[in-house]
């Protein structure tokens, strides 16, 4: 999760034209993204990422990180929390808008590899709610937006959390990998 120095995953009106990215960036996360087979997105980060990925290895001028990432997507399977979309059929692609908890704990007790939450800060809020996240990592860029869609916003109950990593980019951003605490 991209995020400000004051804590927020977007501007105003949703605005993420603050997010620093770069190959050193992107080398750093596809590790972590790698080291997963399901992706889990609330549904207008689904839909914006879905929008582009799918087809991004194939565009002219595609980068090393186009081609890799869009790869990856293809071949995970996608779990879309929405109460919206309900019903909606996609290939690898799973949405859920009731019994939530029970169903992530279902992926969660799956055998496989990790599940990684890409942006999406109303159901990160929702997971941390239901204390079903195990740990954060997030990628705080130098900035001060002041306002904005807040990234905690509306998370009720603490969760304790260890520093696991952390690590400074040459572009300013800090990727800080935290580890939940016991129950």
């Amino acid at each position: 999760m991209h995020t400000t120095v004051d804590g927020f995953a977007a501007g105003r009106n949703g605005e993420m034209d603050w997010i620093r990215v770069d190959d050193e960036i992107f080398e750093y996360a596809g590790r972590q993204t790698n080291e997963a087979d399901i992706a889990l997105y609330g549904r207008v980060t689904f839909e914006m990422m879905d929008a582009y990925w799918p087809t991004a290895a194939d565009q002219p001028g595609a980068t090393k990180h186009d081609i890799e990432h869009s790869k990856w997507y293809n071949s995970v399977d996608k779990i879309v929390l929405s109460r919206t979309i309900q019903g909606a059929q996609k290939s690898k692609t799973t949405f859920i808008g009731d019994r939530i908890v029970e169903r992530v704990n279902e992926l969660k007790n799956q055998t496989g590899k990790n599940i990684i939450v890409f942006g999406s800060p109303t159901a990160v809020r929702y997971l941390l709610q239901e204390n079903l996240v195990d740990d954060l990592w997030l990628f705080m860029n130098p900035i001060i937006l002041g306002k904005g869609i807040p990234f905690m916003d509306g998370v009720k109950d603490y969760l304790k959390l260890k520093l696991t990593s952390s690590h400074a980019f040459d572009s300013g951003v800090v990727c800080v990998q935290y580890s939940k605490i016991g129950q």
